[in-house]
């Protein structure tokens, strides 16, 4: 790595998250104050392999901070995990002199760049591009304050007619191995019960506050992460209402899917990927390589991708314990 890095690529794999534009916009604009070329990689590691690269100046990020998805799009490559893939990559980007690169994506996309940066000798760093808050070395991911707060919103109008109709509703929201997104909109939106990945749900202590929650409350609310381990928020209500068999009491569900992955960016995540993107870029030109630009107590900090991947992140447990206590 002894090479000054003068060329960057950037782009976005895996899951799309809402501040992704506003990363690939601090990215650019920092390589360009310092002087250096920077080059768009369409559709993620894809764009490596089949040579999808585009030249990137000023205008080209012009406007794009409020929008959500990326614009320059993404995928998941299984071409890349391959050798031969990933040495066709390189070629890619060796003949544009393409010396550095950031990563603007999750888990798998940092084992992807640190697998390259190992056989290719070019220097990655990651940014951490994931509605799911499920990485360690950030305490926030790009994307995570946007999907609670539409998750919010949601929960908030269901609530509405929850109490308009004495419903129980059943809420799910993403979060396949992780409850970030659960708990915190929970929180905020007054739910009687959280249900995630990280914890056991009982469904008989469920079935038990519901009938007492009843006498004193028309209507409740349940958040279900993904991935529960009980199921989707379908199976948890069909179970809760096996055991309750009363066909006065009206249970509902909605899955509120992908529209906690779009829309406009909240000004924390637009700064959280501002100060990333231009961390990322400052990174490579101080000779840094496998790690993440994240931030920690409001500073920023580069963590080993050894220390990101396949690192489990806990919940508060103060936040557990916020939902049972609000809920009586």
């Amino acid at each position: 790595m002894s090479k000054k890095v003068s060329k960057i690529g950037v782009l976005t794999s895996g899951g799309d998250s809402p501040g992704m534009n506003a990363a690939i916009r601090a990215v650019v604009r920092t390589a360009l104050y310092n002087k250096m070329e920077v080059f768009g990689i369409m559709h993620g590691y894809t764009g490596m392999v089949e040579d999808d690269i585009i030249k990137m100046d000023g205008r080209s990020v012009a406007n794009i901070i409020q929008r959500g998805g990326t614009i320059l799009k993404t995928s998941r490559c299984m071409e890349f995990m391959q050798p031969e893939g990933r040495k066709k990559a390189y070629e890619n980007l060796q003949k544009r002199g393409i010396n550095g690169l950031v990563i603007i994506g999750g888990d798998g996309s940092f084992r992807g760049a640190q697998t390259f940066s190992n056989e290719f000798d070019i220097p990655c760093i990651g940014l951490p591009g994931t509605i799911d808050k499920d990485i360690a070395g950030t305490d926030y991911t790009i994307g995570f304050d946007t999907a609670v707060n539409t998750a919010l919103d949601a929960i908030d109008k269901i609530r509405d007619t929850a109490a308009a109709h004495d419903r129980v509703f059943f809420i799910e929201v993403m979060g396949r191995d992780a409850g970030f997104i659960a708990v915190e909109s929970g929180i905020g939106g007054g739910a009687e019960f959280v249900l995630v990945p990280e914890t056991k749900s009982d469904i008989d202590l469920i079935v038990k506050s519901l009938k007492n929650l009843r006498k004193s409350k028309s209507s409740s609310i349940i958040v279900v992460a993904e991935g529960d381990e009980l199921g989707s928020a379908e199976t948890i209500m069909k179970l809760v209402k096996d055991q309750i068999q009363d066909p006065s009491k009206d249970f509902k569900v909605t899955t509120l899917g992908h529209i906690q992955r779009g829309g406009k960016p909240t000004a924390r995540d637009r700064v959280l990927a501002s100060r990333c993107g231009m961390a990322a870029v400052e990174g490579l030109l101080a000779g840094k390589t496998n790690c993440m630009a994240g931030v920690m107590n409001g500073q920023v900090v580069y963590t080993p991708f050894e220390d990101c991947i396949g690192k489990p992140k806990p919940l508060i447990p103060d936040h557990l314990k916020l939902i049972h206590l609000l809920s009586i």
